[in-house]
């Protein structure tokens, strides 16, 4: 694996002052505290009390000890020595050659709580810690260089060679490229597709399976946790020409391509695809639901098509009784005995029952027959409410409302009607969702907020977000200094 991706300047600056440190940092990792000075003065001589202290200062600045402990910036070595009472800093010479150096370092370390870069349980925190970083970004090597560096400053684990630290961050930004890439582009055993060609394709077919398939790939695009990446200095229209290329590419063909450019093509990809799966379970729900509320009501013209033999026919009978009735002729006592000479009592209440089951009030477009439907609605349904996340304007707030009351009564049995916002619920459905009895029916209280959900969306009073077809309308207008 390479792991010359270090600049001149990193493998010069690792382990090493790269200059004089700022007031600032003096002040944070140079200062001894009472702690500090106390072990300072356990020391003997000028010379081993000022070289101790500067191998503390120093493994706290550089997060690792020098080879040669002296080769320290001026300004350090006289804010150290200023604090220690030393004004002559040529005492230190003969202390990069002796051995007491090394029992110094040894010291620092344990009483300090340093920990070699090879102990656990830290170095497998830090193969994790990079791991987790290198798989939900697209940092260079040499940025996680630079980021597990100050980690391990930061956590008191000692500085190995520059070149373990880069392989180490090269070997592991490599497994998670190798596992990215297996996501999108291996092929599971027995599957026609690789993931990433599932992922990138459309739904083709309009049925309640098919909408719970959009609804997967939707989650699964979430799960590649790449939807949230702050991507705003990237050009919109670079990123979706980007995005476009790899959704036509062949798999074979991102294989091939330099690591660099791969990865920024699936990231450009995955970064829009939230959008466009989502746009398109949005899209099929829309084309379901106008496709289940279109056949069930042609479907109950057709039936009623059907009867409207059977109608008319009871309908004469009962112009017939009628016309005796309003006979201005015929004295009061005398109508019944006209009615019933005209049609027979049973002839009559087969006339009115007929009647009264074949014709439909104004308002009613066939309701009933919905509730054929309502198994294949809950195929969908549970799953919808939980992945789509539905925003809406102050219009659109009742249906968000409804939708809301649904996803909270999941799994339960017994529904109090005053949970229920009934503010969705529109003239022509109050009589079925509330019922004779004054009870809330579910099965047509689903109904009715899908109805008004497709209309909200066709309107935008309801959206989701992200979108490129279904999203706030609003987000788009000028505001603020623009206007």
């Amino acid at each position: 694996m390479p792991v010359d991706f270090l600049t001149h300047e990193q493998e010069r600056r690792y382990g090493r002052y790269a200059g004089e440190p700022s007031p600032a940092q003096l002040a944070r990792y140079f200062h001894l505290d009472d702690a500090d000075l106390a072990l300072v003065s356990e020391r003997r001589g000028n010379r081993n009390r000022f070289g101790f202290a500067l191998q503390l200062g120093t493994v706290r600045f550089l997060g690792t000890f020098l080879p040669d402990p002296t080769e320290v910036p001026r300004g350090a070595l006289g804010y150290v020595a200023a604090q220690i009472g030393i004004s002559d800093t040529s005492c230190l010479e003969g202390y990069r050659g002796g051995e007491t150096r090394w029992d110094h370092a040894a010291e620092i370390k344990g009483r300090l709580g340093y920990r070699d870069f090879t102990d656990q349980p830290e170095h497998f925190r830090l193969v994790r810690w990079l791991y987790a970083r290198a798989w939900v970004s697209a940092e260079r090597r040499s940025v996680l260089f630079d980021l597990a560096t100050a980690r391990l400053v930061e956590r008191k684990v000692l500085l190995p060679g520059v070149t373990v630290l880069a392989r180490l961050v090269a070997s592991v930004r490599d497994r998670a490229q190798g596992r990215l890439w297996s996501m999108l582009a291996g092929v599971p055993e027995g599957a026609r597709q690789t993931p990433f060609d599932r992922l990138r394709r459309s739904p083709t077919r309009i049925s309640a399976p098919a909408l719970v398939d959009a609804l997967d790939r939707l989650s699964e695009v979430r799960a590649l946790g790449v939807g949230g990446l702050d991507v705003s200095a990237v050009p919109p229209g670079r990123l979706k020409a980007l995005a476009r290329y790899a959704s036509a590419t062949r798999a074979q063909a991102l294989a091939r391509m330099p690591t660099e450019r791969r990865v920024a093509t699936l990231l450009a990809l995955a970064h829009t695809l939230e959008a466009t799966a989502q746009d398109d379970a949005v899209d099929l729900l829309d084309l379901l639901l106008g496709k289940l509320l279109g056949k069930v009501e042609r479907e109950g013209r057709r039936e009623r098509l059907r009867t409207l033999r059977d109608l008319d026919a009871a309908a004469l009978r009962l112009r017939d009784a009628c016309l005796a009735l309003l006979d201005p002729d015929l004295d009061d006592s005398e109508v019944r005995r006209a009615a019933f000479g005209k049609v027979s009592p049973e002839v009559l209440s087969h006339a009115v029952t007929m009647v009264g089951e074949i014709a439909r009030p104004s308002d009613d477009a066939y309701f009933e027959d919905l509730l054929t439907r309502y198994p294949m609605v809950r195929r969908f349904l549970p799953k919808l409410l939980d992945v789509v996340g539905f925003g809406a304007t102050q219009a659109g707030q009742p249906v968000l409302d409804a939708l809301e009351f649904l996803r909270s009564i999941e799994g339960r049995r017994k529904i109090d009607i005053e949970e229920a916002p009934l503010e969705v619920v529109s003239k022509a459905w109050r009589h079925l969702v509330l019922g004779a009895d004054g009870q809330l029916d579910r099965r047509y209280y689903t109904f009715c907020t899908l109805e008004r959900l497709r209309d909200a969306l066709g309107r935008r009073d309801v959206f989701v977000s992200p979108s490129e077809r279904w999203g706030d309308p609003r987000s788009k207008l000028l505001g603020g200094a623009e206007l």
